[in-house]
């Protein structure tokens, strides 16, 4: 499906238009916004549909096999409708993979390649040079977000220096390079002033923000701040919107970060990717912190007991035992992660892991799998049902009105326990405020019921929204 950009009061001019197809990460998300917003300032115009687009671009993943695939069957939709493509992202940091399915695609550039990508388009639809049309409000300007406007990402770094054996991360994307914590607080600050409520920081491996670049010092506002989490998540925390926690690895200052959480600073959230359990598979995963899981875990919630915690997890990995997997479980068992989910191990091409001995059957995988999910979707719906009588504060996504309601009767939300796409909802009856609680309003629930990824409730008050951060225009509710 190709995305969608609007331009209230956007003149209908005879003007250049792109289609554009975002898969992946949030990480390749914030790439795609990047892309769109240097469209939109050069005048392009972005097609809904491949009959309307002069050329699309397909921004890839190309993290594992199934990913690959994806991405591979996208360009070849694209191509077959329109006969131009564009490619970017993390496979089109592997051409021969791309040329070898699709011979006649117009242009291949890498992952984070705005440059790349605005060069292929300038050479199979060069811009508007009409001195008046590139004048015309709505042609320029404005940054694309492809989120709704009150929750957006915000990308401290690029690449990794893990070697983890099953991922090429690294190969496609490169080492560790952090940006300066100025602009990183700067872009933070444009997006609560227009209007984004909740900040979702994300990386490969967010923990290791800063350690590239030896902490260094910028400006943000008249002073100097070093890029390193603490420091970063401080100054997020002071500007008054929800602040959550993605790919966060357990190194040691992580402890610092939880504090925050417990003091109410940022959202009492980690998403951490802890792979597996058993130290024998972590160890030939090529993955930190073997063996000391556990600890690190009943560390923070002693710090912060309102902790949510989520992580993914592989199972079938190559060598991977009957014992290994039952350490999983068990594992589960006792650290009762509050969201978790599990994928089959997958080949990934030119990954050290696709060369180990000890493959595991599908079937295998497949029954694994089985068990783990069943496992952690009991450890949910118990952890849910203790959430059942007590009032939560809910962001809210969208409506979900009957036939007949007045706008706004039903909600989903999310609790501050929940990140958007990937963890559970909060399904919701506004009550005697219908009609009064829009989308992006931060309310205040009283859970009735759960289920095994779900909360259900009723608003009982909307809560004022009060960043430290001066709101542009009268766009923002107050």
């Amino acid at each position: 499906m190709l995305a969608c950009m609007t331009v209230s009061g956007e003149p209908q001019v005879n003007a250049k238009k792109v289609g554009f197809i975002s898969l992946g990460c949030p990480k390749a998300l914030v790439d795609s916004e990047r892309i769109l917003t240097q469209l939109r300032a050069e005048g392009y115009h972005i097609a809904p549909t491949y009959e309307e687009a002069d050329t699309v671009i397909v921004n890839t993943c190309g993290f594992i096999t199934p990913a690959v695939e994806e991405s591979l069957s996208a360009i070849g939709e694209a191509l077959d409708a329109t006969g131009r493509v564009i490619v970017t992202g993390c496979l089109g940091e592997r051409p021969e993979t791309i040329r070898e399915r699709h011979p006649k695609v117009a242009a291949i550039t890498g992952s984070q390649d705005v440059e790349g990508v605005m060069s292929a388009i300038h050479e199979l639809l060069p811009p508007d040079q009409n001195p008046f049309t590139s004048l015309i409000p709505g042609m320029s300007g404005g940054e694309v977000k492809l989120t709704p406007r009150h929750y957006s990402y915000l990308k401290i770094a690029e690449g990794c220096n893990h070697k983890c054996a099953f991922c090429i991360i690294p190969k496609l994307r490169g080492l560790q390079a952090s940006r300066d914590a100025g602009e990183v607080l700067y872009e933070a600050f444009r997006l609560i002033a227009s209007g984004t409520r909740e900040l979702m920081v994300i990386s490969q491996d967010t923990s290791a923000y800063g350690i590239d670049v030896r902490y260094r010092e910028s400006e943000f506002q008249g002073k100097q701040v070093r890029a390193h989490l603490l420091d970063l998540a401080v100054k997020l925390g002071e500007m008054g919107a929800w602040v959550r926690m993605h790919y966060v690895y357990p190194y040691p200052h992580v402890d610092e970060i939880v504090k925050l959480m417990a003091q109410g600073k940022i959202l009492p959230y980690l998403d951490v990717p802890l792979q597996h359990a058993s130290p024998e598979v972590l160890r030939r995963m090529r993955r930190p912190g073997a063996g000391r899981q556990l600890d690190t875990i009943r560390r923070w919630r002693e710090i912060c007991p309102d902790l949510t915690i989520r992580s993914t997890f592989i199972v079938g990995f190559p060598g991977e035992t009957e014992a290994d997997f039952q350490l999983l479980l068990d594992f589960l068992e006792e650290a009762r992660l509050d969201r978790v989910g599990a994928f089959p191990y997958s080949e990934v091409e030119e990954a050290d892991a696709t060369h180990f001995e000890g493959r595991v059957p599908e079937a295998v995988k497949e029954a694994r799998l089985a068990r783990f999910m069943e496992v952690a979707q009991r450890i949910s719906a118990e952890k849910l049902q203790e959430k059942v009588g007590r009032t939560l504060e809910v962001i809210i996504d969208e409506y979900n009105d009957d036939e007949g309601d007045l706008s706004g009767t039903r909600l989903i939300g999310r609790t501050k326990g929940d990140a958007p796409g990937i963890d559970g909802q909060v399904y919701l009856y506004a009550g005697e405020l219908a009609g009064q609680v829009k989308i992006g309003d931060i309310v205040s629930a009283r859970i009735e019921d759960a289920d095994e990824y779900d909360l259900f409730g009723e608003v009982t008050a909307l809560l004022p929204w009060q960043p430290n951060v001066p709101q542009l225009g009268a766009l923002v509710k107050h």
